[in-house]
């Protein structure tokens, strides 16, 4: 099982969904790609954010492909469901919680409807450069160039830019600059994080 939780790099998340709301504005259409979706801690903990920051209308509008290669072949069933255990739940703020989760049984907490309708999942390699959709206003991958060799992290960073909408955003691990080969892509948009802007 992947390792993540909710509310991992909260603050790169957080400066993220702000300048995803102001790039946003007045579309009819935003959808979120991320890759490494795990079983959903990463993009439930966004959406969360999102919806805290949008507006009703821009949140109705809002759309999130989650992949993942997925050995276990159980991802798919824990996004869509979004049941977790309450020990996984510690790190969300205690106001989140107790709006967007709901007791189900036991140590079990469902997250809300509202959230749950927004993800979609798709099992996906990422080194086939075959992205599932285009268009994207985000690319959200802080959980996978890491595993990736020099030469595949060009190929696939690439390959996100060919996906993103024109000005869309690109987000990556703390840990993974953007390489020289595709720097002339991008623009980067924070000083403390690895957020950039498609050129």
């Amino acid at each position: 099982m992947a390792f993540t939780f909710f509310f991992r790099d909260s603050q790169t998340l957080d400066m993220l969904a702000t300048f995803l709301v102001q790039y946003s504005s007045g579309r009819m259409h935003i959808k979120v790609w991320n890759p490494g979706c795990a079983s959903g801690q990463e993009p439930y903990t966004f959406a969360m954010m999102l919806s805290e920051k949008m507006g009703h209308f821009a949140f109705r509008n809002l759309i999130f492909h989650n992949t993942d290669i997925d050995i276990s072949n159980l991802f798919q069933e824990i996004i869509e469901k979004g049941i977790y255990k309450y020990e996984e739940l510690q790190r969300i703020p205690i106001d989140l919680f107790e709006k967007y989760f709901k007791h189900v049984t036991g140590d079990l907490y469902q997250i809300d409807e509202k959230l749950r309708k927004k993800m979609i999942y798709y099992k996906h390699d990422l080194t086939t450069l075959k992205p599932i959709d285009s268009n994207y206003s985000l690319v959200l991958c802080k959980n996978v160039l890491l595993h990736l060799q020099y030469e595949q992290r060009v190929e696939v960073i690439q390959m996100f830019y060919n996906s993103l909408s024109d000005g869309g955003l690109l987000a990556m691990e703390q840990t993974q600059k953007m390489p020289e080969e595709v720097s002339h892509l991008f623009h980067p948009i924070a000083s403390n994080a690895q957020i950039y802007l498609k050129l």
